[in-house]
């Protein structure tokens, strides 16, 4: 299962990209396995040592007890210590952010896939629009002309 963050492809400007594991509960990663979850409006923050997703959404697992769960809480994201030091210095330095773009599963774990953006003006998102609808009828020119 892949989940995808359609939202920062469109917000931001995506520089690098590479992935890291995330710290879930139990019910929390069978919620995850079916699909239930929300990265629109989630980000990257490192306080200290330590890489955490702040306002990622997975949605409770049906069957568990929902007493006291907190769809939006902060999970700690699994990276090395050099990966950590090496991004906290870019984002500080260059003005970037840090971005989830997808939560997908592999054969039995869980890993988030982040990237190192840098944020689009309100320009340049028109002038991104433009050039794919733009694409899009010279795209269908062509297949009309075949």
């Amino acid at each position: 299962m892949k989940i995808t963050n359609r939202r920062a492809f469109y917000d931001y400007r995506i520089l690098e990209k590479f992935e890291a594991g995330i710290n879930l509960f139990g019910a929390e990663v069978k919620a995850v396995r079916l699909g239930h979850a929300d990265l629109t409006g989630s980000h990257v923050k490192i306080l200290g040592s330590e890489a955490y997703l702040i306002n990622a959404k997975i949605f409770p697992y049906k069957f568990a007890r929902p007493e006291g769960y907190d769809e939006r809480r902060t999970r700690k994201l699994l990276l090395h210590k050099r990966e950590i030091i090496a991004l906290k210095s870019k984002t500080e330095g260059q003005g970037l952010a840090i971005v989830p773009i997808s939560l997908y599963t592999t054969s039995h774990l869980i890993k988030v896939e982040l990237a190192l953006a840098k944020g689009k003006k309100e320009f340049d998102k028109k002038e991104a629009i433009k050039r794919k609808d733009i694409q899009r009828e010279e795209e269908q020119e062509l297949s009309d002309a075949i």
